[in-house]
């Protein structure tokens, strides 16, 4: 199969084309980066060299396409988050109208649909009701946890504070997924023959947040790490003395929020919480050790 896989090579994309192409299909990636055309064409892929914002240039890339992987960049801008996320699903969208590719795969994620109290998850929301205005092609809207690789932000609250933490309690439970997990899991969907729109939940394990103080503690040698639960605006002035922009502390301290009253996690629950990643917190806490 010809396959357009979008996210250049980054913790998803890089293992999806990976295996897909020792699968045997003809992959093009898709990168803003010119700089990433020879680490492309090293691993046996067709770099497509654009911005996600040009839709005659996804338009002329996804021609031909079998399947099309798309997910968006994490944050294009410091500001507008939810709206610029918005607006490049809006762009997969017409690319995909424009040349009718049969079968997508979006990288979604839990929480994504609600509309409220998700923070930047609010985007995906936005994007997988606009994918299901697209006629013929069928999507997958690959809803995944909360990514352990989001826990190396927390190494410099570790190692200035000794404490690691959120605006939630140690007692919530927490769907989280390894990106090697969510490649995997996309690799399924693009070749199926099905065509049909489905959700499918993709998480590596279930933990509270107690857990993952104690485990990635552990594997530091911090067995007694504690997990703190901040305030609201105690977690919004931390993460803004730290650097980040006010739109995306804003939206991380409502996910937080969201996480703490369940609104994130309602639907993957009523889906009876499917696990199916293999990568379990102790086997990812290898790779958080050596990151420290």
């Amino acid at each position: 199969m010809k396959i357009v896989i979008t996210g250049s090579l980054g913790n998803v994309a890089k293992p999806l084309a990976q295996q897909l192409i020792a699968d045997g299909h003809t992959i093009t990636v898709i990168s803003s980066s010119n700089a990433r055309k020879q680490d492309i064409e090293s691993m046996g892929a067709t770099p497509a060299i654009g911005s996600v914002t040009d839709v005659q240039f996804l338009t002329q890339t996804f021609e031909g396409a079998d399947a099309v992987f798309v997910m968006t960049p994490p944050a294009i801008s410091p500001d507008r988050i939810v709206e610029n996320t918005t607006d490049v699903g809006k762009n997969y969208a017409e690319a995909l109208k424009n040349t009718q590719v049969k079968r997508a795969v979006m990288l979604s994620s839990v929480g994504a649909e609600s509309p409220v109290e998700n923070g930047p998850i609010a985007g995906l929301h936005n994007i997988e009701k606009l994918y299901n205005e697209v006629k013929n092609t069928s999507f997958t809207f690959l809803r995944a946890g909360y990514f352990y690789n989001n826990f190396f932000n927390d190494i410099p609250l570790i190692q200035n504070a000794g404490i690691i933490g959120g605006n939630y309690p140690e007692s919530v439970e927490i769907p989280v997924v390894h990106p090697n997990d969510i490649a995997k899991a996309a690799a399924e969907e693009l070749v199926k023959a099905e065509h049909i729109n489905n959700i499918r939940y993709i998480v590596s394990d279930i933990r509270k947040a107690s857990d993952f103080a104690k485990v990635l503690g552990t594997s530091i040698g911090k067995p007694d790490l504690p997990w703190v639960a901040f305030s609201d605006e105690d977690s919004l002035n931390g993460m803004l003395q730290a650097g980040l922009p006010e739109d995306m502390a804003k939206l991380y301290v409502e996910m937080g929020r969201g996480i703490r009253t369940g609104v994130v996690q309602k639907d993957f629950i009523d889906h009876g919480s499917p696990v199916t990643g293999s990568v379990k917190l102790e086997e990812f806490a290898e790779e958080f050790s050596s990151r420290f």
